[in-house]
């Protein structure tokens, strides 16, 4: 399926105060249960995949956490001008959340970035009088939580609209610039073969309507 930002994959406690998940509605549509092989975080839109049963969800589990035979590619509006390429090989500790609590060791990983065009908006920022933002494709070879927001924050460019791993009143300021707020963050396809008959797959969404708001910019 298709996930719109906002919208939880499953019921957790981080979050208690929602009420609609992609899990139940995907469920409700098919009138059958469902599996959940992957996260997408709440403000992250683009690419789900679900299992049609448990055997086939901890098949996909292990590929997404390990990234053997898959490619995961994301479309992202950061802060500032990187590189025009590079990979980002940086150690993350494994966030506590409902489910691992008790687990918080340093796992690699590993993503590869790319950048795909600039942009100058008219917003003040630490003395300079415009603010720089580049649109990148990214690829994830490993599978951790927030794994790309948590790497581009670590190289200093930011993925515009995060509110955890970004600056609030860059984000604000760009939402009511750009006439819209969210985390600039789209999962864009994804490659795999089916774990059953090996079979490859190749997933797709299309950029969410509002992407076009920043070809005013470019």
């Amino acid at each position: 399926m298709t996930k719109p930002p906002g919208l939880l994959v499953h019921r957790t406690g981080l979050d208690a105060g929602e009420t609609r998940f992609a899990l139940q509605m995907l469920r409700d549509q098919l009138g059958r249960p469902v599996w959940p092989a992957h996260r997408l975080d709440k403000g992250t839109s683009g690419v789900l995949l679900f299992a049609l049963n448990t055997d086939t969800a901890r098949l996909l589990g292990q590929a997404f956490e390990s990234g053997q035979g898959m490619q995961k590619t994301y479309r992202a509006v950061v802060r500032g001008w990187p590189a025009d390429a590079g990979v980002i090989d940086h150690a993350l500790k494994r966030m506590p959340d409902d489910a691992r609590t008790e687990r918080t060791e340093i796992q690699p990983a590993q993503s590869r970035f790319a950048t795909l065009r600039h942009f100058t908006l008219p917003l003040p920022q630490q003395g300079f009088a415009n603010t720089r933002c580049a649109e990148v494709t990214l690829q994830p070879l490993t599978g951790r939580r927030h794994q790309l927001r948590r790497h581009m924050k670590h190289i200093a460019h930011p993925i515009l609209g995060d509110a955890t791993h970004g600056k609030g009143p860059l984000n604000r300021a760009v939402a009511d610039l750009i006439g819209h707020q969210r985390l600039w963050l789209h999962a864009e396809s994804l490659q795999l073969a089916h774990p059953v008959s090996g079979q490859p797959l190749m997933l797709a969404s299309p950029l969410p309507v509002e992407w076009a708001l920043w070809n005013a910019f470019s």
